[in-house]
C-alpha cells in the first residue's frame, strides 16, 4: 500500500471511528434491499451490535422485511420500516432486543446509518429500523447502530415522504426483497 493510501485510509478511520470504510464487505454482514427506486447495501456492524445483526439476519433469512412498507418516513431526518402491519406499532413474533447503544465516540447517527428503532423502553427494538437522510446528535447513545448504508443512498432518498409532524405515510413505498449477500447465488 502506498503513502496516499494509507493517509487516505487513516482520514477515514478518523473522521468516523467504528463507521470507517472497510476495504472488501463480508458477504454474510451484508444486506441487499430491493425498493422501487433501486438496490440499496447495507454493511451490518456485529462489532457494533450482535444481537441486533443477528436478529436482522435471521428475520431476512425467514422474509420477514419483503414487502414491509416504510410507514415513517420524515425528510431531512430518517425513513422507518420493518413493521409488517404498515402501523409503526408491530415487530416479529421474536422477543425484543436489549439495547446494544454505542457511545458517541463509537458511532454516531450520520447520514446512511441504519438504527434500531424502539418504544420508550430502551429494551424494546424488535424487527423494525430506520436509516438516515442526516444526521442527527441527539439520537447518539441513545439508539442501537446496526449497519450503514455502504451503496444505494440514492434509492434511499428517493423513499416516499410522509405527512409533517409525524411522518406517517399513505401508500408508502415498500421493501421487495430484503436478502443477505451470502444467500444470494
Amino acid at each position: 500500500m502506498d503513502r496516499r493510501t494509507l493517509l487516505g485510509a487513516a482520514l477515514a478511520a478518523a473522521a468516523t471511528p467504528a463507521l470507517a470504510q472497510q476495504p472488501a464487505l463480508d458477504p454474510e454482514n451484508t444486506l441487499i434491499l430491493e425498493l422501487p427506486a433501486g438496490r440499496v447495501t447495507i454493511q451490518l456492524l456485529p462489532e457494533l451490535a450482535p444481537r441486533h445483526v443477528e436478529r436482522v439476519k435471521t428475520l431476512t433469512r425467514q422474509g420477514f422485511y419483503d414487502n414491509t412498507p416504510f410507514h415513517r418516513v420524515i425528510e431531512g431526518f430518517m425513513a422507518q420500516g420493518g413493521d409488517p402491519t404498515g402501523t409503526g406499532t408491530r415487530g416479529s413474533s421474536l422477543p425484543d432486543l436489549p439495547a446494544e447503544f454505542s457511545p458517541p465516540s463509537r458511532a454516531r447517527f450520520i447520514r446512511g446509518v441504519v438504527g434500531a428503532a424502539r418504544t420508550s423502553d430502551p429494551n424494546s427494538a424488535n424487527s423494525q429500523f430506520f436509516i438516515m437522510f442526516a444526521p442527527a446528535p441527539s439520537l447518539d447513545g441513545q439508539y442501537t447502530i446496526w449497519g450503514r448504508v455502504v451503496s444505494g443512498m440514492e434509492a434511499v432518498d428517493r423513499i416516499k415522504r410522509g405527512a409533517p409532524p409525524n411522518g406517517i405515510v399513505q401508500g408508502p413505498d415498500r421493501i421487495r426483497t430484503a436478502r443477505i449477500a451470502a444467500d444470494i447465488r
